[in-house]
């Protein structure tokens, strides 16, 4: 038999054994962890666009109207109005395509050498937003309200009314794109590509441009002929966040 003595010696021992052991294995995977190389990757940005036709049109049409009474100003405003309201049904706008963007009605006063010597008179202003979803027929309808008397039109614009196989081609493309420059930045770094560990797609505002006739100023058309107006064509980019693994 052992002595307590003995037995607290040989306790002792076996402790000290088992925490070399321990040590050892954890300097053992310390230095299996920094043999092995951490994950490389590559992240690049990859850019597609589509090009598409434009196949409706927005633009806002209106009047403005001087009289020397609020009543004169309303009643000949909405008389006008009304005739715009009729000629677009005629050319085939649905209600749903006709909005009121703007309807505004101030006094405008008579200045002096002292300031304000009174009322000369009222003005409104009248604007509806209308969107033309045959485009062949933008020129005759805008044509069609100046005969009515609209005497501002502003910021007419295009856009496609699906714009889901722009986006898909576009996509496809900045893919494309995202695949070749990572390659070539893999190739150019003497190293070879793996497979892609994570995919996200850049959001940015506004995505459309819309380069064809259009802008935020006002244009007042002189006489009812159908004016000429180009669409031009509508650009759609899409940008993509790819990160290839590098074998």
């Amino acid at each position: 038999m052992f002595t307590p003595k003995q037995t607290k010696i040989g306790f002792i021992i076996l402790l000290m054994a088992l925490t070399g052991l321990l040590v050892g294995c954890a300097s053992s995977a310390l230095a299996s962890a920094a043999a092995e190389p951490a994950d490389r990757t590559i992240t690049v940005i990859g850019r597609g666009q589509a090009l598409g036709q434009p196949d409706q049109a927005q633009a806002q049409v209106g009047v403005e109207i001087f009289a020397p009474t609020v009543q004169q100003t309303v009643n000949d405003n909405e008389a006008t109005i009304q005739a715009i309201m009729e000629a677009l049904e005629t050319q085939g706008i649905a209600a749903r395509d006709i909005q009121t963007a703007n309807y505004s009605l101030w006094a405008e006063q008579i200045y002096g050498e002292k300031g304000p010597e009174g009322i000369a008179g009222y003005r409104v202003s009248n604007q509806v937003s209308v969107t033309i979803r045959d485009i062949r027929k933008i020129g005759d309808v805008l044509a069609a309200v100046v005969e009515a008397g609209a005497n501002n039109i502003y910021g007419v614009s295009f856009s496609v009314a699906d714009l889901a196989a722009l986006e898909a081609e576009a996509r496809a493309k900045a893919m494309t794109n995202a695949h070749d420059r990572a390659a070539e930045l893999a190739e150019l770094g003497q190293l070879e590509l793996g497979e892609i560990k994570l995919i996200s797609e850049v959001i940015s505002q506004p995505p459309v441009l819309y380069p064809g006739f259009g802008g935020g100023g006002g244009v007042v058309f002189e006489a009812a002929a159908a004016p000429s107006i180009s669409p031009g064509q509508l650009s759609y980019e899409v940008q993509v966040q790819v990160t290839f693994g590098i074998k």
